[in-house]
């Protein structure tokens, strides 16, 4: 049976260095290059612009009435339509902006 080789200790810690090194670039270079793409932002139309100035006035509203915390929204226009503010309320509130 062949001797096996011998690696001294620094060898194996320049081999995990390196590894560790080459590890830590391609990780970098995924998170660099699966970096979200910048969206256009686009307006926001009057209507849905107000009703998120109402929806933002409401938990102070509640808090002057010490009525809660919270804050349940409905939407007042049914889906589908052209003045559904969904995705806009949606991306407002998420910070999506």
């Amino acid at each position: 049976m062949p001797k096996p080789i011998r690696i001294s200790r620094r060898s194996w810690i320049a081999a995990w260095a390196v590894l560790c090194a080459a590890g830590l670039a391609a990780t970098a270079g995924l998170n660099a290059s699966s970096a979200p793409d910048p969206r256009s932002e686009k307006p926001v139309s009057a209507e849905c612009a107000e009703r998120i100035a109402d929806i933002e006035t409401q938990p102070a509203k509640a808090k002057r009435e010490d009525k809660g915390d919270g804050v349940l929204v409905f939407s007042r226009i049914q889906v589908g339509t052209e003045d559904d503010c969904r995705g806009d309320l949606r991306n407002h509130f998420r910070g999506d902006r």
